[in-house]
């Protein structure tokens, strides 16, 4: 099986021989300015003929094109599906936005197997979100569902129509690390920020913001658990605790909350859930 992930920063390609989440072989290169043919160019040198191959991309893909997907170069708009198909004819192609292949992921081997209804959080340079309802990884309408980072924090803020995401403009890693920046007058990382204390009224304000999104989110769709996953789950100790107390308080049935199985290689594990799936 062949995975190919395409990100805002990075690709990464991976072929697995067994039905788990081990990589037999993986490859991570920058995205770069034509990452659809680097990806192709790399995928070709760990397996020439895959016997399906998984395709998790940013963004979100309607009516045959990649759509929401601004930070990668030539990527909005592309006709993804018909480019693959070009590139591996009757091989069988499975594509998938990213967040929603880590929750494949995390249903087929991780933290969601089991379960029927649940809600996958993703929190790194982005955010957003999956939802799972009998057991399988929900769509929407148009291939959107979860986009939380469009949710609303405030009435009457910009938003998707002001070219603007919200709540992702404020909670995600990317803007953990233009407000830090701009409070301490340099450059500083999310994961620094956390362990600032000058920084700890900026991060403490991110995550009650987050924690009224999921516990909402919970509200309306009333999961057994919300999974959590992403890059800034190197400091889960601090994320999930305040994540908890609202949904405890907020949600009538409240779900469990806990980490995921995957963090780092998520997206290329759902390409390759995506992958076993079509065998």
């Amino acid at each position: 099986m062949l995975g190919i992930d395409v990100g805002g920063t990075k690709i990464a390609i991976g072929v697995s021989g067994t039905d788990g989440p081990e990589i037999a072989a993986k490859v991570r290169l920058e995205t770069g300015e034509n990452p659809l043919a680097t990806a192709l160019h790399a995928a070709r040198g760990l397996d020439r003929a895959p016997a399906a191959v998984g395709f998790s991309t940013t963004g979100v893909l309607h009516e045959g094109r990649v759509l929401l997907a601004p930070n990668v170069p030539g990527w909005n708009g592309l006709e993804l599906p018909r480019l693959l198909r070009e590139e591996y004819g009757t091989i069988p192609v499975a594509i998938g936005n990213d967040v929603k292949a880590a929750a494949a992921a995390e249903l087929r081997w991780g933290a969601l197997h089991g379960v029927s209804t649940a809600v996958y959080l993703n929190l790194g340079t982005g955010l957003a979100a999956a939802l799972v309802v009998g057991g399988q990884v929900v769509d929407g309408a148009h291939g959107a569902a979860g986009e939380i980072g469009y949710l609303l924090a405030e009435p009457g803020e910009p938003a998707f129509a002001d070219g603007h995401a919200p709540l992702e403009e404020r909670v995600s890693g990317r803007a953990l690390v233009a407000h830090g920046s701009a409070l301490l007058g340099r450059t500083v990382t999310a994961g620094a920020l956390f362990g600032l204390p000058e920084g700890a009224v900026l991060v403490d304000e991110a995550l009650r913001t987050l924690a009224i999104a999921v516990a909402n989110l919970c509200v309306a769709l009333d999961p057994e658990v919300v999974v959590v996953g992403g890059g800034m789950m190197a400091e889960a100790a601090r994320i999930l605790p305040p994540l908890a107390r609202e949904v405890r308080r907020v949600v009538p049935f409240p779900p469990e909350v806990r980490a995921a199985r995957f963090t780092d290689d998520a997206p290329l594990l759902g390409a390759l859930a995506l992958a076993h799936a079509l065998t």
